[in-house]
């Protein structure tokens, strides 16, 4: 059936700021149906409180509101916008909640419009753990034995008749907040008080742990017409105990037989019909019992889910575009796949594997536990597709930007066997971010597969998988390089990179390089094309695999082209210092390329965000940000001699990193290697503003631990400062002597580009972004920080524009800023951060990049800034738009208010040097005390009540 026409403005409530549970998927997805409903002739009106996301900018929804997520809010705009339905299933867990605020309020009723793609009613059932159980029960699905209650003396009562351990799981909750694992009833009452603090119902369940169990997951869609398909099927390596987004996953299935796949995929559907998801997409979790085959249900969400953004770039279906245009009446025959130029009534059938590996931050977080649980802890996640599994593990690995080219050893050889031996079995028993590489040493040292799986629980073919990758490190250590030449293929085949390659044999990484190209060994480029080559697809979706056998899949189907193309590097996962406001900038350089009549094309390796959705660009590598990776893509792409250069200045810290192996073989579009290096190394960059004759913070100079004896005239506090560091990474301040000893011993082995400085207390942080073309600068933005010196950027209340300083110190700002721009010859944006204090202004720190305040700016402005910084890379000058040497106009004030995750992971909020928030939110009046009160934050940073 068509289109609904009886409805006509539609409103969607996108995730908010970015939090652990809740990241840029939703951004992806959000941004996704907010096109689909348009394409529908839908008017859309979009409220999210983010400002770096790519979903609130102006041309995605018809009407946008970049304004606090709360209830008040949303129905001031249902009744100015006279909304006719609300669509919650693309907003994660946030707009699930506003459905059912919606439905509790009567707002609905009152202001008539209609709730689609997921009913008020529905989603209470899907959320609700003991509603979820007894539809469950009611319909003859299986689901694991417990008891949900809101009352801890029921719980005690009930408990007693149980078996731990149990895993307590609290309703309507983000990342599994509160959730964990009881092995005694000590534990089980602390989980279970957490539980109900987190439940938005006061509700937990708890059940029996179902320990060394398989999970899986299915991304499912249904139409009005009960057309239903699994879009695709994802195994957990990881077994259960541990969350989803926490866990190392693949697609297709590896170990489900055909009988238990069709089992779980009629199971799918039967969940979905039960619960009563209708209209959309939805998720449903199962664990299966290995030895008996037993499958059970463990929950549903019935949205687009966390999963629903891997499953899209995995297969090529656009889940959540798909999904919109079902809520709003179409069904799968109707709605065309532009990958396949078919309809979406099929299921994606893929020859390749899909790895994604969950990205942590948890050295940031001393107070947590370093192991994995029902309660989500990871900050990211990357993606990596290959041919076989042990080539796609080993580019997700190196992928993940932790300095791992594989699976490496962790092992301190210079122990004893017996004391490397305890480590090994140590680590193999705790599920934490690095089981898998102790996995690996375990094979490395002759631990029994079956010991290991008896310890790990992890499924035998895995593991026989990674033994597979580490007996061919070992024959590469006993037979040395001419084995290597002779089985160089087999190598890469497993996904092995040339520096990893080169360790093992203790050579240098270009004599690995030379053999390649010795044997014409270079990787082959495969489409994404959803149906297996059933079909013929057209679509610019590639991944890169080394092939064994030159007979099968050797054709090259990266389609070069003659055309003049950029090359734009992402950002890689998203972590702490590192989030999509990076991504938001290089969407909209490949937007700007390829209107400008290039060829745009970017590598990334980020399954969530919008970059990687394959209609930004002209063209999609999802690879490694890694040196080979990127320059073998950087190399089968030269061979047109029509690629003008690389961008790497919107890729934050990841890609400036790459600059120095790009700039070997390629152009850099914007700001010279020379340049950035001077603007990146700490010291560097502070002898060029002593040449500038541009005033800094003190700094003292040492080469070595052994010359902090002799610094008897160190002032503390002080500011250590690494370089070429993401987020203020192993940035402190430091008090005393004995402090800084200690600091200078962990960090010795990069005293080289350290800085100690002087920290000037209680100081004003303003920073500038611009833009320089080489000869004018335009300001786009003046920040003035509420919180005083001393507390990271990203972590800091800001407002647009200053509000305290007097003009005579911003010009004197600005003037320092354009000098520094001449000096570096800077091209495109740049960003410069101050301190003053008694009317002095410091200058610490530039960025020759897009920053993370980019998209703040452009949500405040309207300026396009990374459109214009783009088409300045391009060629074009500031006088082009009219900017030279000018500054923005501002007609009231927007406040970008931190947002932390500490709470959801049970960590206390850090401020200083180093950044720990995951997200923000942006605030906009024409008064700035209004900004402040709607922020809920006063002059001094405090935040007020709620």
């Amino acid at each position: 059936m068509p289109s609904r026409k009886d409805i006509k403005n539609i409103l969607v409530i996108g995730s908010g700021p970015i939090v652990i549970g809740q990241a840029s998927e939703f951004d992806y997805s959000g941004t996704q149906a907010c096109k689909a409903l348009k394409e529908e002739g839908y008017r859309v009106v979009l409220l999210n409180s983010n400002p770096a996301s790519v979903m609130t900018d102006h041309d995605i929804a018809d009407a946008t509101y970049i304004e606090p997520m709360t209830l008040d809010v949303a129905e001031k705009i249902v009744e100015k916008e006279k909304i006719d339905a609300y669509l919650p299933t693309v907003g994660g867990q946030m707009a699930l909640n506003f459905a059912m605020q919606f439905s509790k309020n009567g707002l609905d009723k009152k202001y008539n419009f209609q709730i689609i793609g997921a009913k008020p009613e529905v989603i209470e059932i899907a959320e609700n753990r003991q509603k979820f159980r007894e539809q469950l029960v009611k319909s003859d699905i299986d689901c694991p034995l417990g008891f949900c209650t809101s009352s801890y003396k029921v719980a005690i009562e009930q408990i007693s008749q149980c078996s731990f351990p149990v895993i307590l799981r609290s309703s309507f909750t983000l990342g599994g907040k509160g959730s964990g694992i009881a092995y005694n009833m000590e534990e089980f009452t602390n989980i279970f008080l957490s539980c109900l603090v987190s439940s938005e119902t006061g509700e937990v369940s708890v059940e029996e742990y179902l320990r060394g169990w398989k999970e899986f997951e299915m991304e499912i869609v249904r139409d009005s017409h009960d057309n239903c398909i699994v879009v695709c099927a994802i195994e957990n390596i990881n077994p259960m105990g541990i969350h989803t987004g926490d866990s190392i996953t693949v697609a297709p299935t590896m170990t489900l037989t055909d009988k238990e796949y069709q089992r779980m995929r009629n199971l799918a559907f039967k969940v979905m019909r039960v619960i009563g998801v209708d209209t959309g997409g939805a998720n449903v979790q199962f664990a299966l019992q290995p030895s008996t085959g037993r499958i059970v249900v463990i929950e549903m969400n019935p949205r687009v889910s966390r999963s629903s953004a891997l499953a899209s770039k995995a297969t090529g279906f656009p889940i959540a575009s798909v999904a919109a245009k079902i809520a709003v009446g179409m069904t799968l025959d109707e709605i065309q796949n532009n990958v396949i130029n078919k309809t979406a009534a099929f299921e994606p059938t893929l020859d390749y594997v899909v790895t994604k590996i969950p990205r942590f931050d948890l050295e940031k977080f001393s107070d947590i536990p370093g192991t994995l649980g029902p309660s989500m802890k990871s900050v990211g996640e990357v993606m990596a597709i290959a041919r076989s599994f042990p080539e796609s593990i080993q580019k997700a690995i190196r992928s993940l930007g932790k300095g791992y080219l594989g699976l490496t050893s962790q092992i301190n050889i210079t122990q004893s066997n017996e004391k490397i031996r305890a480590e090994i079995l140590k680590n193999l028993k705790s599920a934490t971010p690095v089981q898998i590489f102790y996995i690996a040493d375990a094979f490395r040292y002759d631990i029994s597969l079956d010991e290991v799986q008896s310890i790990t629980m992890w499924d035998r073919w895995f593991l026989t998988q990674i033994q597979k990758i580490v007996l061919a490190e070992i024959n590469l250590h006993k037979y040395g390089i001419n084995y290597l030449e002779r089985n160089l293929s087999h190598y890469k085949s497993l996904g092995y990179a040339d520096k990893q390659l080169a360790i093992v044999l203790d050579i240098d990484e270009d004599a690995v390089l030379q053999l390649r190209h010795k044997h014409s060994i270079y990787p082959i480029y495969s489409r994404v094309d959803s149906c297996a080559g059933e079909y013929s697809t057209s679509t610019n979706y590639l991944y890169s695999t080394y092939i064994l056998n030159s007979n099968e899949f050797s054709f090259c189907e990266s389609n070069i082209k003659k055309d003049k193309k950029v090359i734009i590097i992402g950002s890689g996962p998203n972590c702490i210092g590192q989030g999509i406001e990076f991504d938001y900038a290089c969407v909209h350089a490949a937007m700007t390329a390829k209107a400008s009549g290039y060829q745009s094309i970017i590598i990334n390796c980020n399954p969530e965000t919008v970059s990687t959705d394959h209609e930004v660009s002209n063209k999609l590598y999802l690879a490694p940000l890694f040196p080979e990776d990127v320059l073998d893509i950087i190399h089968n792409e030269k061979t047109s001699d029509s690629l003008l250069g690389v961008i790497v200045c919107y890729g934050g810290q990841t890609a400036i990193n790459l600059a120095d192996d790009i700039s070997k073989f390629c152009n850099i579009l914007g700001t010279n290697l020379q340049s950035i290096h001077i603007a990146e190394d700490r010291k560097l960059f502070y002898n060029l503003l002593d040449d500038l004759s541009i005033r800094h913070p003190k700094t003292y100079t040492l080469n070595s631990v052994h010359d902090i004896k002799n610094m008897h005239t160190i002032l503390f506090p002080v500011i250590a400062r690494p370089s070429y560091v993401i987020g203020g990474k192993s940035i402190i301040k430091i008090n005393n002597i004995d402090t800084l000893t200690d600091y200078l011993v962990t960090n010795s082995s990069i005293l080289d580009s350290l800085l100690i400085e002087e920290f000037v207390e209680d100081a004003i942080e303003i920073e500038i972004d611009a833009i320089s073309d080489g000869s004018s600068t335009y300001v786009a933005g003046i920040i003035e920080h509420v919180e005083r010196s001393g507390i990271h950027s990203g972590d800091s209340t800001s407002v647009l524009p200053y509000f305290s300083l007097d003009s005579s110190i911003i010009d004197q700002a600005v003037i320092c800023a354009n000098s520094i721009a001449v000096a570096l010859s800077i091209i495109g944006l740049f960003n410069v951060q101050f301190l003053i204090k008694n009317d002095v202004l410091y200058v610490i720190e530039v960025n020759p990049r897009a920053s993370r305040t980019v998209p703040f700016i452009i949500k405040s402005t309207s300026v396009p800034i990374v459109k214009i910084a783009t088409k300045v890379l391009l060629g074009s000058k500031l006088k082009d738009f009219g900017l030279d040497n000018k500054r923005a106009e501002f007609k009231g004030y927007s406040v970008k208010k931190p947002v932390f995750s500490n709470a959801i992971i049970g960590s206390k909020i850090i401020y200083g040097p180093e950044m720990y928030s995951t997200g923000e939110e942006m605030i906009f009046e024409k008064e700035l005390n209004d900004a402040l009160n709607k922020a809920k934050i006063d002059k001094n940073g405090v935040i007020k009540s709620q």
